[in-house]
Parts: C-alpha cells; structure tokens; sequence
C-alpha cells in the first residue's frame, strides 16, 4: 500500500510541477461555442472571433450550418452550442420551445446603440437583431424591358416563365405570401387572397428556391428574369450580371431580420452576453457594413455612399421595412405549408 501510495503522489508531484512549467500559458482557457452561418468565415476569424478571444482569454469554436440544421441541433441536445445566430423566423421557433435562456440586458450596453426595431424582435427576455436587411426584388434589366417597382410586378407578363419565388419553408416564404395579399388588394394580411394570387403566378415560376446560392445560379445563368431576394446577395448577383438591379417596391420591403440568443443551459451565459454586446459595438458593426457581410443596426455606424452601396443602410430606410409577426407567423406555418404543397407547389 505505501509504494501505492507514493506513485499516486509522484505522479501528482509532476503533473503540479509540469504544470507550473508552462507559467501562466498553461492554463486551459474557457471555450465558448458559436452556432452560425458558413459565409464570410475568414472575415468573422479575423475581425470578429480573434479580438474577443484575445480580450476574454476564451478560446471559439464554431459550428456552421443553415437555420434549421442548427435549430435542430439544439432541440436534440447534440451540440453544446453556447450562443446561437438564427433568423428571426427560426429563432421565434427556439423561443416558442424554450430552447433560450433569457438576457440580462445589463450586460449588453450596447444595445441602447441599435435601432428600436432591432432591439427586441422576439421580446425583451430575448436576444437582439444584430443586423437587419430587406427583402425586395432583384431583376435582370436584359430580359425585362420595363421597370419594375412594384410586388404587382412579378405577376406580369414579363415574369412568367422566368420568374422564382421562396419556397414557404425558407426565411422569405412567408413574406412573399404576405405580399401576395398585398398584391390582392388588402390592407390586412388575408389568407386566401394571398393563396389565390400565388396560384394565378404559379405556373410561371422556374422554381421555387430554398437556398440563396439556387437563386443566384438561375439569375447568372439567366434562367430566371428576377424575383424578391434579400439585399445582403445582391452583391453575389451583381457579380455575375453587372447590370442587374435591386428594387425596394412601392408598397414596401420586408425587415429580415437575424437574431442572437444565449442557448439554454449554457455555462457561459455572462461571456455570452460579453460577445453579443461585442458583435452590437460600433467597431464590429462597422467593419461588417464595410466588409458588406452584414447590414448594420448600430445607429453610430457611419458610412461613405460607395460603402453603404449594396446594404440596408441608415434609419430613413430601416424604419420603413415592413416587419411580419414572427409569432404568428409560426403559429400558422404548418397550416401554410400544408396549403402551399397542396396548392402552389404541386
């Protein structure tokens, strides 16, 4: 038993004295995991991730993936997902669930720097909108020979054919259906207008795309004329047709709206906070709305014309996206793609 005893202390001894070696950089830091999109990833390593690591002494890790990939996720449990970067359609789902922990809005300054509207997009308990862009319509002015101002416009003869819409699923679906009543005559959302209208454009749809990089394809290949697309693409678009245009409709574009929420049970919940008050600064924000990665909301961001071309940019435009009910519109997802499967997409 002694000589058990003594190994179990030498090789306590060592480990003590092999940590002491290393100073103070042996010290294991803290991890804090971040669920988001796959884009921009180097931009996000060098002017987002590596500052804050730096600062906090927190090594990130990220986890990539399309909104409903990464909701899922965190329903099952298969991810240790601290903080969580979703649309506001989805992360109305994670609210709904349960899925978040609530904020403690002490610890994010900074949002007192961002619009109104991008303050609590699921409510006060929940995370901010950290940047807001809209939803209008892109065309190729080769194909189409009249301007187009309008939502009533895809419903011309010029579209048909060569037009694409969102599927119900994707982030935009439900706008183009609110639109759609719109486009019928109502004030109000109406349901079966809405459907109605959709089924007289149907049949001139190329298809109905559930990815961005769908759209983008069709339009550089010039099998589709246009069709509504989030402005933060439009520069995917303007690369492959210089001489296409963006257009915010008459009767109004839609706020897209993308959210960060702290993931239910993390351990990290005040580092959270660190990084989502970080990612509201006017350092971050600025620098995503130069790099054109993300639309800014923090109202002291200041931008030249040539920067703020191609982004939603300034509150005169902001405050006039037309904002959907995320609660009900989830409340009637189901119903709605139903219907849509049933009467639109088929």
């Amino acid at each position: 038993m002694k000589k058990v005893l003594t190994g179990i202390t030498s090789v306590a001894l060592a480990s003590m004295l092999l940590a002491g070696c290393g100073g103070g950089e042996g010290t294991a830091k803290d991890k804090l995991v971040i669920s988001t999109w796959g884009f921009s990833e180097e931009f996000f390593n060098e002017q987002v991730y590596a500052p804050f690591e730096e600062e906090h002494n927190v090594d990130i890790v990220v986890e990539v993936g399309n909104n409903a990939e990464r909701l899922n996720k965190i329903r099952q449990g298969t991810s240790q997902v601290d903080i969580v970067f979703l649309s506001d359609y989805y992360a109305q789902q994670g609210v709904a669930e349960g899925l978040f922990e609530t904020i403690d809005r002490a610890n994010i300054p900074n949002i007192e720097q961002i619009y109104d509207s991008a303050k609590a997009p699921l409510g006060e308990d929940y995370g901010p909108a950290y940047t807001v862009g809209q939803l209008g319509i892109a065309y190729n002015p080769n194909l189409i020979t009249n301007e187009v101002t309008s939502w009533s416009d895809l419903w011309s003869e010029e579209f048909a054919g060569n037009l694409t819409l969102p599927n119900i699923t994707a982030t935009a679906g439900p706008m183009v259906l609110d639109a759609a009543s719109t486009v019928a005559g109502n004030t109000a959302f109406n349901e079966d207008a809405a459907f109605t209208e959709l089924a007289k454009v149907k049949e001139g749809v190329v298809k109905f795309y559930s990815q961005t990089s769908e759209y983008v394809n069709m339009f550089a290949q010039e099998e589709i004329a246009g069709g509504p697309i989030m402005e933060m693409y439009f520069k995917d678009i303007q690369a492959a047709v210089p001489e296409a245009k963006f257009v915010t409709p008459s009767e109004g574009a839609y706020a897209v709206m993308n959210t960060v929420n702290v993931v239910k049970g993390t351990k990290n919940k005040e580092l959270a906070e660190e990084f989502i008050n970080w990612q509201l600064s006017e350092e971050v924000q600025t620098a995503s709305a130069k790099a054109k990665v993300d639309s800014p909301v923090n109202v002291n961001v200041e931008l030249t014309e040539e920067e703020a071309e191609g982004i939603t940019y300034g509150a005169d435009v902001v405050d006039q996206l037309k904002l959907l009910d995320m609660e009900f519109v989830n409340n009637n997802a189901a119903v709605w793609t139903d219907r849509w499967n049933r009467k639109i997409a088929n």
